[in-house]
C-alpha cells in the first residue's frame, strides 16, 4: 500500500518530479504502479523495439528498456526509449556507468531530456570480460550515486556541476554551467530486497536518496515473508517518505527456468514452496502466471510498496495476462 507523497513540500530541495510522467502521477497519487522490463533488440529497427514493447502499451505505466543488458550489445537504451515515446508508450531509460566517461553520460542526459524522456534508472552495471564483447574496456569514471547527484541538479538547479575552476573579473568560481532549460528527471536505482538490517545496505541506500533517487525497482523476489520484512525495514529507516519501491516479480515460465534464475542471479528469491507448485503443476506456465497474480495482488496490500515491476526475459508474452487478472484499484 502505497503512501502519497505530499506535494506541497516538492520532495524536497524544490523538486518538482516530472508529473507529464504516467509513473510520476500514479505514484503520487497513491496508487499502485506497475513497470515492466523490455530487452532491447540486436537490430537496427525501430519496428523490432515497438514489436516488444506494443502487448505492454496501455498496460503497464512504464516500460524499462535496458542498455546493453549483461554486457552485451543491444540497440541502445534512449534510442528505443525515444521509440517508445514516440508511439505514446512511457519508458525509463537505463543509463549505465559501466560503458560512458563522464562527458559522454552528460551529452546523453541531455539528449535524453531532448527527446523527453523523463524517467531514468541509473546503474553501475557488471564488467564486459565474459561476455560478447569481453575486450571492452570498462569505463566506470562515476559512480552511479555521482551520475545521479549530476542529473538531479540538472533537473533541481538547471547546471552541470563542474569541479574545475575559472578565473573572471568577479574573482576565482566554480566552471559550473548553467542550462539553457533545465532538464525534468525522475531518477531509479535498483535494491534487492532482504529481511534483515544491514549498515552498508541502509548507508547506500540513504546516500542516493539524499543525491536525488526518487524510485526504487527491485530484484525478483517470490518470497512474501521477505517482502513483508524488507518494507519493515524501509519504513523503520524513513525511506519511504522520500522513494517509491516497486517490488521485482514476473510469470515464472517452469521450474527448471525458475530454478536456474534462483541459482545463477544475483539477489534473485524464489522459495522452495514456489519451485513445488510449479513443480507439481500440470501446467507449469499457467501456474507462474497464477503465483505472479497472487503475489501482486499481496504486494498491493503491504505498507511501504509502492508498485511492482514485472521481469520476464523468456516470459514476456505472458504479462498481459498477468495485468488482466490482477484486481489492482484504478487499472
Amino acid at each position: 500500500m502505497s503512501t502519497p507523497l505530499n506535494r506541497t513540500n516538492k520532495m524536497e530541495n524544490d523538486y518538482i518530479p516530472p508529473l507529464k510522467s504516467k509513473l510520476v502521477r500514479r505514484l503520487l497519487e497513491g496508487q499502485f504502479a506497475i513497470t515492466a522490463e523490455i530487452t532491447s533488440p540486436v537490430s537496427g529497427c525501430a519496428d523490432d523495439v515497438l514489436a516488444r514493447a506494443k502487448p505492454l502499451k496501455n498496460l503497464v505505466d512504464a516500460i524499462n528498456v535496458t542498455g546493453g543488458p549483461n554486457s552485451n550489445v543491444h540497440l541502445s537504451s534512449i534510442a528505443s526509449s525515444s521509440i517508445l515515446q514516440a508511439n505514446d508508450i512511457e519508458s525509463v531509460t537505463q543509463f549505465t556507468c559501466r560503458n560512458r566517461n563522464r562527458i559522454a553520460l552528460l551529452n546523453d542526459l541531455l539528449g535524453a531530456s531532448a527527446l523527453g524522456i523523463h524517467n531514468l534508472l541509473i546503474r553501475n552495471e557488471d564488467n564486459p570480460a565474459k561476455e560478447d564483447q569481453p575486450e571492452a574496456m570498462p569505463v566506470f569514471d562515476l559512480k552511479s550515486f555521482e551520475l545521479i547527484e549530476i542529473a538531479y541538479q540538472m533537473t533541481t538547479k538547471g547546471i552541470i556541476p563542474s569541479k574545475s575552476m575559472k578565473v573572471t573579473d568577479q574573482g576565482i568560481s566554480a566552471n559550473t554551467k548553467s542550462l539553457t532549460t533545465p532538464t525534468n528527471f525522475f531518477i531509479g536505482i535498483t535494491d534487492a530486497p532482504r529481511a534483515e538490517f544491514s549498515e552498508k545496505w541502509v548507508r547506500d541506500i540513504k546516500k542516493k536518496q539524499r543525491v536525488g533517487a526518487r524510485f526504487v525497482q527491485t530484484q525478483l523476489c517470490y518470497d512474501i515473508r521477505v517482502i513483508r520484512s524488507y518494507a519493515k525495514l524501509l519504513i523503520e529507516e524513513g525511506l519511504t517518505e522520500h522513494m517509491f519501491f516497486l517490488i521485482g516479480n514476473g510469470p515464472l515460465l517452469s521450474v527448471s527456468s525458475a530454478r536456474w534464475m534462483r541459482d545463477n542471479l544475483l539477489g534473485v528469491i524464489i522459495p522452495d514452496e514456489v519451485l513445488d507448485r510449479m513443480e507439481q503443476a500440470r501446467d507449469q506456465k499457467a501456474e507462474g502466471i497464477r503465483i505472479c497474480v497472487e503475489q501482486i495482488q499481496t504486494l498491493s496490500e503491504i505498507e511501504g510498496i509502492s508498485g511492482t515491476h514485472l521481469v520476464a526475459p523468456i516470459n514476456t508474452k505472458s504479462i498481459p495476462e498477468v495485468i488482466s487478472q490482477t484486481n489492482i484499484q484504478n487499472r
